[in-house]
């Protein structure tokens, strides 16, 4: 049988619900085999139908929502009037999420994994395919990062796309220079206070207590709200897009290192793509 392969085909940057992490922040590369009979071009699919159909039935499923695992004894899962609301008890408290369903993907198990993502997505993409193309396979893997890196989750209310949801997140790496020289102590840092965490927007902060922070918004596709230990949340003054984190790393830098150095921070958001801030520009 005739196999076609694309590698890194998409980026699939969302969040999931964990029992020891809590609400975790994730970048998966997926790549994707073909198996199939050629078709009247002598190919098993044209690889701009592969991006087409496949990248776009990824995008538009699990990309940029929160995977739930369903068979979790620590969820308690409600869909009522097309919006999802869930409780999911982790090690570091309660976390609660209400939503529009398409800002979820249920995924039929007890954790969450690349397995369990794969069995989630194929056969959404099997459907997307012509009659010829008689396997879809996939592999969903971390980027190779070395050095310091960080997971979190955040939501843009302002933005017209996926990003608005409240809950969806990335693995992104990280770089910080001192006088044009890398700071791992300073990367280490951040990576370390980062961990797994929340970058919630102030100006969304709805209640404060009892050790849990609340977070609503409306946004284009509808209500989304969040409620997590305050623990796991770094609040951010302004926006949580990579320009304005790129900018809060650059003066987080400054302030450890004092006035007279500069500092550049290079802030990816999740594989590839990011931003870079200065100081004493960003100050």
């Amino acid at each position: 049988m005739n196999c076609l392969f694309v590698e890194q085909l998409t980026v699939i940057d969302c969040a999931y619900l964990d029992a020891t992490r809590g609400l975790v922040g994730e970048s998966w590369i997926v790549d994707v085999e073909l198996y199939g009979d050629l078709d009247e071009q002598s190919m098993v699919l044209d690889f701009g139908e592969v991006k087409r159909r496949i990248k776009r039935a990824i995008d538009g499923s699990a990309d940029h929502t929160l995977l739930i695992p369903t068979r979790s004894p620590e969820l308690r899962l409600e869909t009522a009037d097309g919006y999802t609301q869930l409780a999911f008890r982790s090690a570091h408290g309660t976390i609660e999420h209400r939503s529009p369903e398409l800002a979820v993907s249920r995924i039929d198990a007890d954790t969450v994994s690349p397995e369990g993502l794969i069995a989630y997505l194929q056969p959404r993409l099997q459907a997307v395919v012509p009659a010829n193309v008689a396997e879809v396979r996939l592999a969903i893997r971390n980027e190779r990062i070395d050095g310091a890196h960080y997971q979190y989750v955040h939501g843009l209310k302002k933005h017209a796309g996926q990003c608005q949801r409240i809950a969806h997140g990335h693995r992104s790496r990280l770089e910080v220079r001192i006088d044009g020289r890398r700071s791992q102590e300073l990367e280490a840092a951040l990576a370390t206070r980062w961990a797994d965490i929340y970058l919630g927007t102030r100006e969304d902060v709805l209640s404060q207590a009892n050790g849990q922070i609340l977070f609503g918004y409306d946004a284009p596709e509808g209500r989304f709200e969040l409620s997590l230990p305050q623990s796991r949340v770094e609040l951010i003054e302004g926006d949580t897009t990579v320009e304005c984190l790129a900018g809060w790393i650059a003066r987080y830098a400054a302030a450890n290192v004092g006035p007279d150095h500069v500092v550049q921070a290079r802030a990816y958001e999740g594989v590839m793509k990011g931003a870079i801030a200065s100081c004493p520009k960003a100050c």
